[in-house]
């Protein structure tokens, strides 16, 4: 009798925590996002006059949302460990970031793992999969300037004529660094059949834990963002609308791998509703100067399929040992150091959003007394 009883404290116990965390954010979502949108249509006025100081607060209220999202998964018990190269340095340079894709809990952990990275998370550009355009977080992504990607043979050509104009557009007169892609183009569970039939009849890399990754937005990034040459001209296409003068393009390729502890991706469920034990998952980075990548097709091809032939064995090696090789340069991200870190962030930013309601209170009395 009493297993049963101690079974049952435990699933009310689950219950009511999952009840408790979801009520805390969805309120917490109610705030934020429409105060974030508020206030950046009170500063209209100042996105026409000075742009850059516009874009430097988005970015920092957009900081703040995602600093909201890591902390679900810092008060669930949800950390991160990090290995092999230190990005740090690398921070105030523009680099693209190619990670595996496991689950939507990916974008969690990056999330988490980003924040103190200097400016990387208030200037980094996101590339993801359209249907998060039609979630709540999809409204500050798309004033923001992420690009929503469609998926599919039939729209492949033209989303990347999409993505290079989008480039153009935005990557520079928002001032942007980081842009940060999952070359995989799905998640591993619904593409790793596919990727192994795709290899067998192509004589290419036979992968488990990862995926055959597709080259297309990674060769339209590079060609568009890439480093000027001694001519003066962008890759082959020229200086995009809107670069400033001192922008060197692309100085690195952050390889970043995601491993979750028994091969169990943590979903977006698992972050909100925080069911899962307090769980460790682990990011690998390895950078490559942007003058090592290849820019001929075929050859970039080999290098991109050689990094998740990599990420293959970082993760399979992680599966059996528990750890990445080597186990040198690791730095853990512990619950008090997220705490002693985003405490004062995640108050600044509470505060802020919830007086958005004010400027809403106040516009609202404006409109009904003159309408």
């Amino acid at each position: 009798m009493a297993p049963h009883l101690d079974t049952a404290r435990r699933l009310f116990w689950i219950l009511m925590n999952s009840l408790l965390r979801f009520t805390f954010m969805f309120v917490n979502n109610c705030v934020a996002i429409p105060s974030y949108c508020l206030y950046l249509l009170v500063l209209q006025p100042l996105r026409v006059l000075d742009a850059p100081t516009f874009w430097y607060i988005e970015g920092v209220m957009f900081r703040w949302l995602l600093a909201m999202v890591a902390s679900w998964g810092w008060c669930a018990g949800y950390t991160v460990t990090e290995w092999g190269d230190d990005v740090r340095p690398m921070c105030e340079d523009e680099a693209m970031v190619i990670v595996n894709h496991q689950s939507t809990g990916d974008v969690c952990t990056l999330m988490m793992c980003l924040q103190d990275k200097g400016t990387v998370v208030r200037k980094m550009m996101w590339l993801m999969d359209h249907v998060f355009k039609y979630t709540n977080f999809g409204v500050v992504s798309m004033i923001h300037g992420d690009f929503f990607i469609r998926q599919g043979k039939a729209h492949r050509e033209k989303q990347l004529i999409y993505l290079k104009d989008h480039l153009d557009k935005y990557y520079y007169s928002r001032d942007r660094k980081w842009i940060v892609l999952f070359p995989e183009g799905g998640f591993l569970r619904k593409r790793r059949e596919i990727s192994q039939s795709f290899a067998k009849k192509n004589d290419l890399p036979y992968l488990t834990h990862v995926t055959l990754p597709r080259l297309g937005a990674t060769q339209i990034i590079l060609k568009t963002l890439g480093p000027q040459q001694e001519n003066g001209i962008l890759g082959t296409e020229g200086n995009p609308p809107g670069q400033s003068n001192k922008s060197k393009g692309l100085q690195w390729v952050i390889d970043m791998t995601i491993a979750y502890p028994n091969a169990r991706p943590m979903d977006i469920q698992t972050w909100i509703f925080g069911y899962r034990d307090p769980t460790v998952t682990h990011v690998h980075y390895r950078t490559y100067p942007i003058k090592d990548v290849p820019e001929e097709s075929e050859a970039l091809t080999d290098w991109l399929y050689q990094r998740f032939v990599e990420k293959e064995k970082l993760l399979a090696h992680f599966y059996k040992t528990g750890a990445f090789p080597p186990p040198d340069g690791q730095k853990e991200l512990a619950s008090r150091d997220m705490t002693l870190d985003n405490v004062w962030l995640l108050f600044v930013q509470t505060f802020a959003f919830a007086s958005g309601y004010m400027w809403y209170s106040v516009l609202n009395h404006i409109y009904c007394w003159f309408f």
